[in-house]
């Protein structure tokens, strides 16, 4: 979770999806679970909170359910689900916003996550989804572990065709508009419907698919069983009366057209249960054209009237507009969703507070499904209400014309087809209207209510990409920013200008913005406001211009101080806004044009040394070991090394049994996977302490197998015979060492490698390198020290016969000290053996003669922000604040050679002094620092590698 400041200025964290393989393999789980049962899912369901909107890690959530007891415990604990939320870093800072991110979470755990809980934790099967994830989580039903077919009732009220009325209260978490202090939702002024009888026929005809076309009933065809369900039952509310008139009347037509298919038994528990299995055909659904009229689609016809200019008149046309229709007998009314588009497009003031307060609703919860395409005339409806917002603080009422034409005396008059090139002088000129922040009137609230859930139905509505691209082509909506931008600042304003910016970062990546286009212009202006949300938002707008066109982001005209607060951003301990800054330069340097400004606008040659620093942003280091060779494990063997001479002489003067256990531990050490024959230990120790030694042993062969056994815990006694073998004793869990060690401080000797007359090697142990160095004095070379124990250095005629030594293999004439400085090479130093002899007793016992340590190399690595790539998974790709750092230095060591400042420095560069142009004065400093970042870190390997290459380049 990142740190923000929520509810009080306290410092919260802000709930975030932990991505560790552990959720991943939990959202696997979960999509299979939902593939076999066959509904919906969401792995990142969205929820807003005041930080924005966050995705909820449904793994936390499902664990946070778990551990309060489940679902159905949570639910009898008024504001549990408002408790949990804020556990799991999801805060707001009014109630009213609190109860709907409240039941929106309660609402994605119910419908993604409560079937694979009863599931996963009852091992029972869940209950069939006609009557668990196709209703709502609000609905009356009881608790999900005892529900069940006979249980369930279903509502009698049609989902999502009727509003609340005043006399029904909505269930406790139930969402509302957040800008209402009734907490509900409008109420439809009621509807005069004169009575129809029923005369339909039972059979569906074919023209009832584009009944079923609209989106709220394309929405509802998951749940055809369980609306068609009710609305049987919402045709039998009234048992059946011969004597009642209305009731004669259907019996007679039903006789007529023969059995009603929406007939169903007054008691329906004695009816038979043969037809529950029985699943209608769906309705056929046939693809409509959206048709275009003047009313939904006034840019077209506007055209047209230009071109064709018709003149409309006569009693024909007076009379055709006059003549009233009159609504076929079947029809029930509009959907929602016209009907908020007709009230919106009316005028009534009435009607628009209805439509305003739904589309809201509406547009945040059926974001991915409703879009302006298929509702003409939504898009102008709420740019017309949100252009009103001018009449409240200036002296001026916007009206948008499509007839190409502009009134020049009008300043309120904007271009509907090409947009207004000359609103920024405009909106200058504008007399602003004395409006007190903290005090106004009644009328004055209910308008700027009005209008910012306009502009915020809008804002919800180009989240969706295809929304986005669709609005994009309308000018208006960029006068409309450009206005509300440009209000005075208050504080009861600056809701509606976020939502504005909000839209325009959506929108621009579809846009081809100049420099002197006034949304452009307006955007940079923003970028240089006091508040840290209005920076952000102006600077991901901006740097997304024509991001998902062919055409360039050029950013001309780019204000020099508006350049050096940029980079002093850059210093900041603000990740978000750091980020947002790194887009913006990336963008800009990859012009030429652009580079030539930023070397005059600031001092590049600290920028660059920053930009290299940010390379290292949020970097762990780690170590790791590199095998070269693997440890080696050598032969036992049946031969013992002999003791060197000075262990011999203190073990001599040593009584039994001290004597014997001295001994196993100087030569021998413990094996699990090895053994030795008594035979051959008996005779290795007679051989130094039996007759003949001069030492006198009263130790047995026997008491000399059993302190074997004291000495080395796991060694044991056995007698071992193979197939065709004759029986042997042995002694197994300890082998004979390579080198004898020192029993007391287990420093292990050397051997003495010369090599004899024989081809033999001395083989004499010494504990020390002062005693092997005098041992090859001495013995080897023959020389010897006078009565003062100083040893001549005269010409001597020596050959190196140390093993494997091919410095002086033929007798050389050399001065003694000068070969005995020859031998000190073949001696290991103190420092060499002192890691062999840890401090730690544990350590030594870990410690073995017989296995050859395995060759390491030690690699360090600094690993930055990475993520993965869906089609290579065990790629870890560069990404966060390190990746835009390198691609902003990569930008400025392509370009910065192409501009005319490089040309100028080169000239100067001729007369004297350095060479190598911007890159050398830039990166010179830096370029050690860039190797290490090469080969430290693998992700942005390939990156810097790049970046290095165009400096050394001297093209």
């Amino acid at each position: 979770m990142a740190p923000a400041r929520g509810p009080g200025g306290k410092e919260v964290m802000v709930h975030e999806i932990d991505r560790t393989p552990e959720y991943n393999d939990f959202i696997q789980k979960l999509t299979d679970f939902h593939e076999k049962r066959g509904t919906a899912f969401e792995p990142e369901p969205r929820l807003p909170t005041m930080h924005g909107h966050v995705n909820v890690d449904l793994f936390k959530l499902y664990k946070a359910v778990i551990d309060k007891g489940g679902y159905d415990e949570l639910n009898k604990v008024q504001k549990s689900w408002g408790a949990l939320a804020v556990e799991l870093g999801m805060h707001y800072a009014d109630n009213k916003g609190m109860g709907q991110l409240s039941f929106q979470l309660k609402q994605d755990f119910y419908r993604y996550l409560s079937a694979y809980w009863i599931q996963e934790q009852y091992h029972r099967d869940p209950p069939p989804k006609e009557i668990l994830e196709m209703q709502s989580c609000a609905s009356k039903h009881g608790p999900l572990l005892s529900r069940t077919l006979e249980t369930f009732k279903l509502s009698a009220r049609r989902l999502g065709d009727e509003t609340p009325t005043g006399e029904e209260r909505p269930a406790e978490g139930t969402p509302t508009s957040a800008n209402r202090a009734s907490g509900r939702l409008r109420e439809a002024p009621p509807q005069r419907v004169p009575f129809q009888p029923d005369t339909a026929p039972s059979r569906q005809t074919r023209n009832i698919s584009s009944h079923h076309n609209t989106p709220s009933s394309n929405a509802a065809q998951g749940n055809y069983h369980s609306n068609h369900t009710q609305h049987n039952q919402h045709h039998m509310t009234q048992p059946h009366n011969p004597n009642n008139p209305l009731h004669v009347i259907q019996a007679q037509q039903a006789a007529l057209r023969g059995v009603s298919s929406s007939f169903s038994p007054a008691n329906s528990e004695l009816a038979s249960r043969l037809g529950d299995a029985f699943e209608p055909r769906p309705p056929i659904s046939v693809a409509l054209r959206p048709v275009n009229t003047p009313g939904n689609n006034p840019v077209e016809f506007a055209k047209r009237q230009r071109q064709l200019n018709p003149q409309i008149s006569g009693p024909i046309y007076s009379q055709a507009l006059s003549r009233s229709t009159l609504p076929p007998a079947a029809y029930e009314g509009p959907n929602i969703y016209t009907r908020c588009l007709q009230a919106l497009r009316s005028g009534i003031p009435a009607e628009q507070a209805f439509a305003l307060n739904h589309l809201v609703k509406i547009s945040y919860e059926r974001g991915d499904k409703y879009k302006f395409d298929a509702f003409l005339g939504l898009a102008e409806g709420l740019i017309e209400k949100g252009l009103e917002i001018g009449k409240l603080f200036d002296e001026v009422e916007w009206q948008i014309g499509y007839t190409g034409e502009q009134d020049s005396s009008n300043p309120g008059d904007l271009d509907g087809l090409e947009g207004t090139p000359d609103l920024l002088p405009r909106l200058v000129k504008l007399k602003h209207k004395v409006v007190l922040d903290h005090y106004h009137s009644a009328d004055l609230s209910d308008q700027l209510l009005h209008i910012t859930e306009a502009v915020l139905t809008m804002r919800n509505m180009v989240m969706l990409v295809d929304n986005a691209t669709y609005m994009a082509d309308i000018h208006p909506l960029r006068d409309l920013i450009c206005i509300i931008l440009h209000l005075p600042n208050l504080e009861m304003l600056v809701e509606i200008k976020h939502f504005a910016l909000d839209i325009a970062e959506q929108i621009t990546p579809w846009l081809r913005l100049g420099s002197r286009d006034p949304l452009y212009q307006t955007l940079l202006g923003q970028i240089d406001s006091p508040d840290r949300g209005t920076i952000l938002t102006a600077l991901r707008a901006v740097s997304r211009i024509s991001m998902n066109l062919e055409a360039t982001n050029q950013l001309q005209d780019v204000p020099a101080a508006l350049l050096k607060k940029i980079i002093d951003w850059l210093l900041l301990s603000d990740e978000e806004l750091m980020d947002a800054c790194l887009d913006f330069l990336y963008q800009y340097t990859a012009v030429v044009a652009n580079i030539e400004t930023l070397l005059k606008a600031v001092v590049m040659e600290q920028v660059v040394p920053h930009l290299v620093r940010l390379l290292s942003h949020g970097a762990k280091r780690s170590k790791e070991e590199k095998i070269l060779e693997p440890e080696k494990k050598a032969l036992f063997t049946e031969e013992v090394s002999l003791l060197p001479s000075d262990l011999l002489e203190q073990l001599r003067n040593t009584d039994e049994p001290l004597r014997c256990f001295q001994w196993l531990k100087v030569l021998f050490e413990e094996d699990a996977e090895s053994h030795i024959t008594q035979i051959a230990i008996w005779q290795a120790y007679q051989k130094s302490f039996g007759p003949g030694t001069g030492v006198r042993s009263s130790l047995s062969a026997a008491d000399f197998i059993r302190n074997v056994s004291h000495v080395f815990a796991k060694a044991r006694a056995q007698i071992v015979r193979g197939p065709g073998e004759v029986q042997r004793f042995i002694i197994e869990g300890i082998r004979a060492r390579t080198t004898p060690c020192h029993h007391e401080t287990g420093e292990e000797h050397m051997r003495c490698q010369w090599r004899l007359e024989k081809s033999e090697h001395c083989h004499q142990f010494f504990l020390g390198g002062k005693q092997m160095w005098y041992h090859v004095l001495t013995e080897h070379l023959g020389a010897g020290a006078n009565k003062d124990g100083v040893v001549k250095n005269e010409e001597i005629l020596a050959s190196c016969d140390w093993a494997d030594c091919q410095r002086y293999p033929k007798p050389t004439p050399l001065m003694l000290m000068e070969f005995m400085s020859h031998i000190k090479t073949h001696i290991p130093p103190a420092q060499v053996r002192r890691h062999l002899d840890a401090p730690d007793p544990a350590a030594k016992r870990q410690q073995r003669s017989y296995i050859t340590p395995a060759k390491t190399m030690s690699l360090t690595w600094e690993k930055t922000a990475v993520t993965s790539d869906d089609r290579k998974p065990n790629v870890e790709q560069a990404a966060g604040i390190p990746l835009s750092a390198v691609l902003v230095l990569r930008n400025i060591a392509r370009n910065v050679v192409k501009t005319e400042s490089e040309e100028k420095l080169l000239k100067q560069q001729e007369t004297g002094g350095e060479c190598g142009g911007w890159n050398e004065r830039l990166f010179r400093p830096v370029m050690t620092r860039l190797f290490e970042v090469m080969t430290e870190n693998r992700a942005l390997a390939a990156y810097v590698a790049s970046l290095i290459q165009l400096v050394q380049s001297r093209d």
